[in-house]
Parts: structure tokens; C-alpha cells; sequence
């Protein structure tokens, strides 16, 4: 049971900051050249990977109750996030994310930048595609790391991000063009959810609860986390309506 959640959440979340990161590399690789963009990339990706060589074997000694606990926060506080933010565009407090918005957005940014070009590379469009791939890269890395090592299982985490990171790539390999069909909002929801489930069953773990049922009261605390999202959302959107009915002061 944990498996599996362990799993689809880190696919999920990595599914959504690579959709984003690809969103970054396709509008550099059209308006300043796909040499700038790719080695902004794999520039990225041997930061990710020293990142990764860093912080694993130190996440490793942490005491397994102290590290669930940290985790947990930590995943508390992103889950948190990620949920309100989906929970506001559910209502229509927020406006919906809408990557095709995005990606023309980079496209003109990117055509009315200066070309200056270093070591043979467009350096606007090197470091655009750098940041993007690091920052998002960084939250994956996030997510891998405490995930895998909180459950005592790198292996699956890095599985499940590992097939997210190939299935955006290959998709934008075979497109060409951002993911704008791929239900980001729904995504970004359900990895709200997940890592406020596990902020919650983690954090409660560390400070030396013991769940009735193992892993499997995670059922529990996901039925709870989904239930109160929507229960928000729901509310904000009626309360919405109303005010939008409400007649406006003479």
C-alpha cells in the first residue's frame, strides 16, 4: 500500500514540474536555438545530479523517527501550497494555470531578448533553459529524496520520477509543442493531496504515533485530506456565486 502511493506520488509531482520545465526548454529551442536550450539543460542536470550526491547520503544518516518527522513538515508545508492554490482555482478564486499562455509568454520574452553569444551558445536562452530545468529539477529532487528515504525505499521513489521525466520528455520529443492537454490543475490537486497525506501520517509517525492498521491507515488520511479539499473548494465556489449575485450598493 505504501508502495504504491509512494509511487504515484512522486510521479505525479514530478509529472507536473516537468511538464512546466519542458514548457521553458521548448520556447528557448524555438526562438534562441535548440544548442542553447539542450546545453542549458544538461548543465542543469549535472547540478540536479551534485545536488543529489550531496544531500542523499547525509538524508541517510538522520535517525528514521527525527527524518519522518522533518520530512513530514516539510511535506506539510508544500502539500499545503500546492492544495490551496488548486483549491482557489477550483472555485474561481485563482485563475487556471494554462501552460499555451505560458509557453507564448516565454516565446515572446524570448524574441525580444538581446543575443549575446558566449563559448558558441546564446546565453539568454542557456541560462532561461538552466533555471527552468534547475528549479523544477530541485523540487523532483525534493520530493525523491525525502520521500524515498522517509519510507526507506530511494528505489521506488526514484522510479516513479523517473518514469514521469521520461514520458514528459518523450512526449515533448514527439510533439514538439507544451503538454497543454495534460490535466496540470487536476495534477497539481491530487500532489496537494498526496503530500498532505503523507506530511500528516509522517509527521505523526515521528513524533512516535503509531497509525492503527500500519500503511494502510494512509487510506484513512487521504480519505480525510481529499474530503476537507473539497469540501473547502466547494464552499469557496458558493460563496463566490453569491457574491456575484449580490446586487452592488446604489
Amino acid at each position: 500500500m505504501g508502495s504504491f502511493f509512494l509511487i504515484a506520488a512522486t510521479f505525479l509531482a514530478s509529472a507536473v514540474e516537468m511538464v512546466e520545465a519542458l514548457t521553458i526548454v521548448l520556447a528557448v529551442g524555438v526562438t534562441r536555438g535548440w544548442r542553447s536550450g539542450l546545453t542549458g539543460t544538461g548543465a542543469a542536470v549535472v547540478a540536479l545530479a551534485a545536488c543529489v550526491a550531496v544531500l542523499g547520503p547525509a538524508l541517510v544518516r538522520i535517525p528514521i523517527d527525527d527524518l519522518r518527522l522533518v520530512v513530514g513538515f516539510l511535506l506539510l508545508v508544500f502539500g499545503l501550497q500546492w492544495l490551496r492554490k488548486a483549491i482557489l482555482r477550483a472555485s474561481g478564486y485563482k485563475a487556471i494555470h494554462d501552460e499555451d499562455e505560458a509557453y507564448r509568454r516565454e516565446l515572446a520574452e524570448g524574441r525580444a531578448a538581446a543575443r549575446i553569444i558566449r563559448g558558441g551558445v546564446d546565453w539568454y536562452g542557456f541560462t532561461l533553459s538552466f533555471k527552468g530545468v534547475f528549479l523544477e529539477g530541485l523540487e523532483v529532487v525534493f520530493i525523491v529524496l525525502t520521500f524515498g528515504t522517509a519510507q526507506g525505499n530511494l528505489a521506488l521513489a526514484t522510479l516513479g520520477a523517473g518514469a514521469a521525466v521520461l514520458l514528459v520528455g518523450a512526449a515533448g520529443v514527439l510533439v514538439h509543442r507544451p503538454l497543454s492537454r495534460v490535466p496540470e490543475n487536476t495534477l497539481k490537486f491530487t500532489v496537494g493531496v498526496l503530500l498532505t497525506t503523507f506530511g500528516v501520517f509522517w509527521s505523526a509517525e515521528g513524533v512516535g504515533v503509531v497509525w492503527p492498521g500500519g500503511d494502510a491507515a494512509i487510506l484513512g488520511v487521504l480519505a480525510v485530506v481529499v474530503a476537507a479539499s473539497l469540501g473547502m473548494s466547494a464552499s469557496l465556489a458558493s460563496e463566490r456565486r453569491r457574491a456575484q449575485r449580490r446586487p452592488l450598493p446604489a
